[in-house]
């Protein structure tokens, strides 16, 4: 059974208008969603010791993740604030906490070292320490969101097996043309999700194009989690580009269907005016 670790950060979301809030963030979500998948799991990071740090460790425990090297660290747990208008999502504000005081040590790299894949992501802000991870492990990936840059990815993608980019803003030519870019930087395969056109995954041997499938959607926060959860879980499984694309889309149609990025949802009690007057400032 694949051992994955998801690595780095985490947020709760909560939804301002309907006063409720879930675990959530990059790294979390895919621990979450592989061990639903079948993985064996565990999530390495920093949590805040509020209530948001509570449901967090509460919801992986409840997953059965291994939550064993988390670091409950005195401060907020990192926290995004999501509005809804007309039933679109929008991001309102966020705030990362506690999220990247990691203090990292030895038995953090020795403890990576047991896990077949690592996951990552951008928001996890790990520095320095990418390269240590790196050698820590095999196989290592990163979610590079819609915040990556050219010179970011040159730098960080010679330690990266697995790269994912969120790329709906660009034409499938510029999809392709930066999919080409990132692979002669070193990973194995890159995919850019490109929300309703789907995705693109691109390997030594060919590109797939990926489109999305329909399904009756309830909530697409982790979504993009979701199809990364499904194409890693196929990938080290020995499956193909096609194979862990087709398991990535079908994945991420599955958890439109539910609330949040794994769901345990629970209530917020705050000033959802007063979120959205912070965010205007």
């Amino acid at each position: 059974m694949t051992r994955i670790l998801g690595l780095g950060d985490n947020t709760i979301d909560t939804y301002v208008d309907a006063g409720v809030q879930y675990p959530g963030g990059n790294a979390v979500n895919v621990a979450a969603m592989t061990a639903r998948l079948g993985a064996t799991t565990a999530y390495l990071g920093c949590v805040g010791d509020d209530e948001g740090g509570t449901l967090l460790c509460t919801a992986l425990a409840a997953e059965g993740i291994d939550i064993s090297r988390v670091r409950t660290r005195p401060g907020a747990n990192a926290r995004a604030f999501i509005g809804h208008v007309a039933g679109d999502r929008q991001f309102i504000s966020s705030s990362p906490g506690v999220r990247a005081d990691y203090r990292w040590e030895e038995a953090d790299f020795a403890y990576m070292a047991k896990f077949d894949h690592i996951h990552t992501s951008i928001y996890s802000e790990l520095g320095d320490a990418l390269p240590k991870i790196a050698a820590s492990t095999q196989s290592l990936s990163l979610d590079g969101s819609n915040r990556w840059t050219v010179e970011y990815l040159q730098r960080v993608l010679p330690f990266v097996r697995f790269l994912f980019l969120s790329a709906s803003e660009l034409t499938e030519r510029e999809a392709m043309d930066l999919a080409t870019q990132c692979l002669g930087f070193g990973p194995q395969a890159v995919v850019l999700t490109r929300g309703s056109d789907g995705a693109m995954g691109m390997d030594a041997h060919g590109t797939v194009v990926q489109p999305a499938v329909p399904t009756a959607v309830v909530d697409t926060l982790g979504a993009g989690d979701g199809f990364i959860s499904g194409f890693l879980t196929s990938m080290l499984s020995g499956g193909t580009l096609k194979e862990a694309m087709t398991r990535g889309a079908g994945f991420a149609a599955q958890v439109c269907g539910w609330q949040g990025g794994f769901g345990h949802e629970a209530p917020w009690i705050g000033d959802a005016q007063a979120a959205r007057a912070t965010a205007s400032r």
